[in-house]
C-alpha cells in the first residue's frame, strides 16, 4: 500500500475526530458526534496497519492485540457504573501517557541501535534497517551528518514524548486514586512543597542538554523518573475541590503527548488528533477555572489553598424534614429548580429525578435543573446523566442561564452537592472557596437539601446553606429519597 492512501486515511480521519470534537458541544449532537469519533478512529488504525512499511506478521499481530484490547474495554464498559466514569477516565489518561513513556524508549532504542552499528560498521543490520522501511530507516536517514539537526530534533520530540508521558502517567494515577475513594482527596505536598517541583523540572532540562550532546540513555531514564515524581507529587497537592480540573488537564497533558510522540513517528495523524485533545483540554480547563474564578497555574501547581486567616464559623443547627413535608411543599409551588451533584451520581437517583420531573410538569409546574460547570468530577458529569435519563434538553440551564432566578423561585431540590451552592463563597474571604462563582439557591423562598448525613462532603469544605432559615434537610439515600416522593405528587 503506498504512502498516498494512508495519507488520504488519515485526512479523513483527521476531519472526522475535528467533526466529533465540535459536535460533542451540544447534548442533541452528542450521540452523532461520538459515531465520527469511532469511525475515524478505525479508519486511522486499518490505514496505519496496511500501510507501507508494515509487514503482514506486524499487522496481524497488531490487530490480535486492537481485538484483545477492544474486547477488555467491552467488558469495561458494560461493568462501569456513571458514577465512576471520572476515575475511568483519569485511568484511561494513565495509558495514555505510558503508551508515551513506551514509545519514546522504543524510539531511544531505534537510535541507540543505529548509532551502534554505525559505530562497528555493521553493514548488515543498517542494510536490514534500509530494507524494512518504516520509522527505523527514517531514524537511519537522519544520522547522515547532513542532516544532524534533524537528529537533534527527533531526541528533543522523545524525550518531552518522555516527559509529558511520565508526568501524565503518574498524575492520572494519583487523579484515579483521589476520584476512586483509594488516596486521600486532601491537598498534601512533601516537605519543600512547589521547590520540589521546581527542582525535578530543572533537573529535567539539565538532562535534556546532556541528553543532546550524547551523554546516553541514562539521562532519559533519569528524567523518567523525575518526571513521574512531578506527576505524583503535583496532583497530591490539589485538593479535592479541584478535581474536574484535574481531569480536564490531564487529558490535556495526554493530548500533547501524544503529539509529541507523533512528531516522533513521523506521524502526521498523531500530531493532529494529540494537538486537538491537548489544545481543547487546555481551553476546557481554563474555561473551568474562570467559572470558579480561579487562577489557572494556581489551580494546576497548588488547588485552591491560601487563605488569609480562619474561616467563617457557622452557627445554628441543620433542620430536618421529611418526605411529607418536601411533597407538600412540592404540591404548593409553582416553580421549581433541580441542582444535581455528585450524591446524585452515587446514588443513581437520575432515573428517580427524571420521574419526578416529569410528575411534576405534568401538573404545569415550571421545573429546571441548574448547572454548574464544575458539577461532579468530570465536565458535564450532571449533563451526561441528565441525558441518560431523558431528561429534555430544554430544561438543563447552565449556571449563567438560571442563576438570577432563584428569588423568584418557589422550591430549590439540591441532590448531592456542596461547594456549587455554597453561599461561604460570596459571604466569607477566608473560605477554601472564596470568589467561587456559585448557584444562588439560599435565594429561594425554600431550600430542600437533599444529602446522606451532616459530613462537609468530598472537599470538606463545611456549608452554611444546611444551616439557614429556609433550609431544610432531606436526609438519607437520593434515589430512596426521590422515590419516598413519587407517590405523594398530586396528578
Amino acid at each position: 500500500m503506498d504512502y498516498g492512501f494512508t495519507t488520504a486515511a488519515y485526512v479523513v480521519s483527521a476531519v472526522l475526530m475535528i467533526l466529533s470534537l465540535g459536535g460533542l458541544s451540544g447534548q442533541e449532537s452528542a450521540k452523532r458526534a461520538v459515531w465520527y469519533g469511532i469511525v475515524g478512529m478505525a479508519l486511522a488504525v486499518a490505514a496505519t496497519l496496511i500501510g507501507p512499511g508494515i509487514s503482514t506478521g506486524f499487522a496481524a499481530a497488531a490487530l490480535v492485540l486492537v481485538l484483545i484490547g477492544g474486547a477488555i474495554g467491552v467488558v469495561l464498559a458494560k461493568k462501569v457504573q456513571m458514577t465512576e466514569m471520572p476515575q475511568l477516565v483519569a485511568a484511561m489518561h494513565s495509558l495514555v501517557g505510558l503508551a508515551a513513556v513506551f514509545i519514546g524508549f522504543n524510539s531511544e532504542a531505534e537510535m541507540a541501535r543505529i548509532a551502534a552499528a554505525l559505530a562497528a560498521g555493521d553493514a548488515d543490520t543498517l542494510n536490514a534497517i534500509q530494507g524494512a522501511g518504516g520509522f527505523a530507516a527514517k531514524v537511519l536517514a537522519k544520522f547522515d551528518p547532513a542532516r544532524s539537526a534533524e537528529l537533534s530534533i527527533l531526541r528533543v520530540e522523545t524525550f518531552l514524548g518522555v516527559f509529558i508521558g511520565a508526568v501524565t502517567f503518574t498524575g492520572s494515577v494519583i487523579a484515579y486514586g483521589k476520584l476512586a475513594g483509594k488516596v486521600d482527596g486532601k491537598a498534601k505536598k512533601l516537605p519543600g512543597g512547589h521547590m520540589l517541583n521546581a527542582g525535578a523540572a530543572l533537573l529535567s532540562l539539565v538532562l535534556l542538554i546532556a541528553y543532546l550532546n550524547g551523554a546516553g540513555s541514562w539521562t532519559l531514564i533519569l528524567m523518567t523518573v523525575a518526571a513521574l515524581f512531578i506527576g505524583y507529587h503535583l496532583i497530591m497537592g490539589i485538593g479535592g475541590a479541584d478535581m474536574p480540573v484535574v481531569v480536564s488537564m490531564l487529558n490535556s497533558y495526554s493530548g500533547w503527548a501524544a503529539a509529541a510522540i507523533g512528531f516522533s513517528l513521523g506521524n502526521d495523524l498523531l500530531i493532529v488528533v494529540g494537538a486537538l485533545v491537548g489544545s481543547s483540554g487546555a481551553i476546557l480547563s481554563y474555561i473551568m477555572c474562570k467559572a470558579m474564578n480561579r487562577s489557572f497555574i494556581s489551580v494546576i501547581l497548588g488547588g485552591f489553598g491560601g487563605t488569609t486567616g480562619p474561616a467563617m464559623e457557622v452557627t445554628g443547627e441543620q433542620v430536618a424534614i421529611d418526605a411529607e413535608g418536601v411533597a407538600a411543599a412540592l404540591n404548593d409551588a409553582d416553580s421549581i429548580i433541580i441542582v444535581p451533584g455528585y450524591g446524585m451520581a452515587v446514588a443513581q437517583a437520575q432515573q428517580s429525578v427524571s420521574e419526578l420531573t416529569r410528575k411534576l410538569r405534568g401538573r404545569g409546574k415550571n421545573v429546571r435543573f441548574a448547572i454548574h460547570p464544575v458539577a461532579g468530577r468530570l465536565p458535564g458529569h450532571m449533563n451526561v446523566l441528565l441525558a441518560e435519563a431523558k431528561v429534555p434538553y430544554d430544561i438543563v440551564l447552565e449556571m449563567d442561564e438560571i442563576n438570577d432566578d432563584f428569588p423568584e423561585t418557589d422550591v430549590v431540590i439540591i441532590i448531592g452537592s456542596n461547594d456549587i451552592v455554597n453561599p461561604a463563597a460570596q459571604e466569607d474571604p477566608n473560605s477554601p472557596i472564596a470568589g467561587m462563582p456559585v448557584l444562588e439557591v439560599w435565594k429561594a423562598k425554600q431550600v430542600f437539601v437533599s444529602k446522606r448525613g451532616q459530613g462537609t462532603g468530598y472537599s470538606g469544605i463545611e456549608n452554611p446553606l444546611f444551616y439557614k432559615d429556609n433550609t431544610r434537610m432531606f436526609y438519607g439515600d437520593a434515589k430512596k429519597s426521590i422515590d419516598q416522593l413519587l407517590p405523594m405528587i398530586d396528578g
